[in-house]
């Protein structure tokens, strides 16, 4: 089973790196940029076939793991 984690920053929390990705698309000519924000993708594959034991433990693993749930929030997919 598939699966993935997305972790963003909350809203207000300011952002750095997306500031200098900004910055970095418009020096290169990107135009239409408004702002970025960047984030984390974790694709993680699972050998539990049983989707809400693989949710319930990936909600787990980003709470103590992959997200600081202080700054950040994050969505879990069961892809398949």
């Amino acid at each position: 089973m598939k699966a993935r984690v997305t972790v963003t920053l909350k809203n207000g929390i300011l952002d750095p790196q997306g500031k200098a990705i900004e910055g970095a698309l418009k020096s290169l000519g990107v135009d239409g940029v408004a702002s970025v924000r960047q984030g984390k993708v974790f694709d993680i594959e699972l050998a539990s076939g049983d989707r809400a034991k693989a949710e319930a433990a990936l909600k787990e693993a980003a709470d103590k793991l992959l997200a600081n749930t202080v700054i950040e929030n994050y969505r879990v997919e069961v892809l398949g």
